[in-house]
């Protein structure tokens, strides 16, 4: 009777071993549900004016550095003209003092030179007439100093042709150089700024992707605090997850995933675990799960590969991980097929 006994114990432990691991077979996958998420940026001029043309509306699709708003700037144009004319003159400036005296400077300074010798020579050989005449009494004292004064004069008038003979053999000083191209390297930085400016006045697309919001309209008045656009950017495209603390260690960095939406039946988008939050928070409650809604949960991100054309703002998505992969190898591509 005992033998029996133990025999349909026996019977009913394997049984029920049987049927359990029948209705719960071994975890190999990971499902999870989120929402898609994209990074989006709000675009602004650098410059304050009018707006003059808006030229891509909602739902346009735009490249990275597509021209897609400017405003009035004639009156910036006009500066910047005015400083690259000012800039122009100066260099000009510049270039006649590297060159230094012309040829024909230096023989108009020695013909000048050459007449105030003569000029004093003269004066020099009056005075001493004057000065014999008077000592002899046949001119005044009064003639002979006004002829000595002259020939001072002459005298000083040769020096400063000579002097000025000097110069022009010389060249200009180091010093009137150096300020001359100062200046010039002054007004090249004020030109850089008006053209800097002037491109202030264009708004660019900072990379790829769609319009999601045109705020500002052609007449308005844009400022570096005003949003002209709101930016969807193409990439990155990730679905916002929370992973339960008990798979922490089977899903590292890097693994590789599937995203699948219901837009979409059917069709698998290649993706990888990018991101998971160093810190715990409780599951938030738009989040379905088979776990309590006290347990702790960490915040995941999983980039998708692909679809970011399908993949959109806040669409539900469910992603599938298998469990227990090999961590990845810096500077592996997890994108790679």
């Amino acid at each position: 009777m005992k033998i029996f006994l133990i025999i349909a114990v026996a019977a009913l432990a394997i049984g029920a071993g049987v049927y359990w691991h029948r209705e719960n077979p071994a975890m190999t996958d990971l499902t999870l549900q989120g929402n898609v998420d994209i990074r989006q940026v709000d675009l602004a001029f650098n410059a304050s004016g009018r707006i003059a043309e808006m030229l891509v509306k909602e739902g346009d699709r735009v490249k990275a550095d597509q021209l897609l708003a400017s405003i009035d700037t004639r009156r910036l144009q006009l500066s910047a003209d005015q400083a690259g004319a000012q800039t122009d003159a100066q260099q000009e400036v510049l270039a006649k003092l590297l060159a230094g005296s012309r040829p024909e400077e230096i023989r108009q300074a020695k013909a000048a030179r050459d007449a105030a010798r003569f000029a004093y020579e003269d004066a020099e050989a009056y005075y001493r007439r004057q000065e014999n005449l008077a000592d002899r009494h046949f001119v005044s004292r009064q003639q002979a100093d006004s002829a000595g004064y002259a020939s001072d004069k002459a005298k000083a008038q040769l020096k400063a042709a000579e002097e000025t003979l000097r110069l022009a053999e010389l060249g200009p000083r180091k010093e009137d150089i150096e300020a001359a191209r100062a200046t010039l390297a002054s007004d090249r930085a004020q030109m850089g700024v008006m053209l800097h400016d002037l491109k202030d006045g264009e708004l660019h697309a900072p990379s790829d992707g769609v319009i999601e919001n045109r705020i500002l309209e052609p007449g308005d008045m844009a400022s570096p605090q005003k949003a002209v656009y709101t930016l969807a950017l193409n990439e990155p495209v990730w679905v916002r997850v929370y992973l339960p603390e008990t798979y922490l260690g089977r899903v590292p960095t890097g693994a590789r995933a599937w995203v699948h939406t219901d837009s979409h039946p059917g069709k698998a988008y290649r993706a990888y675990v990018g991101y998971v939050s160093p810190g715990a928070e409780f599951t938030p409650k738009s989040v379905e799960t088979t776990e309590t809604r006290s347990s702790l949960v960490y915040q995941a991100r999983v980039f998708a590969c692909e679809g970011s054309d399908v993949l959109r703002q806040g669409m539900p998505a469910t992603v599938t991980i298998h469990l227990d992969q090999k961590v990845q190898a810096a500077g592996v591509d997890p994108c790679r097929k």
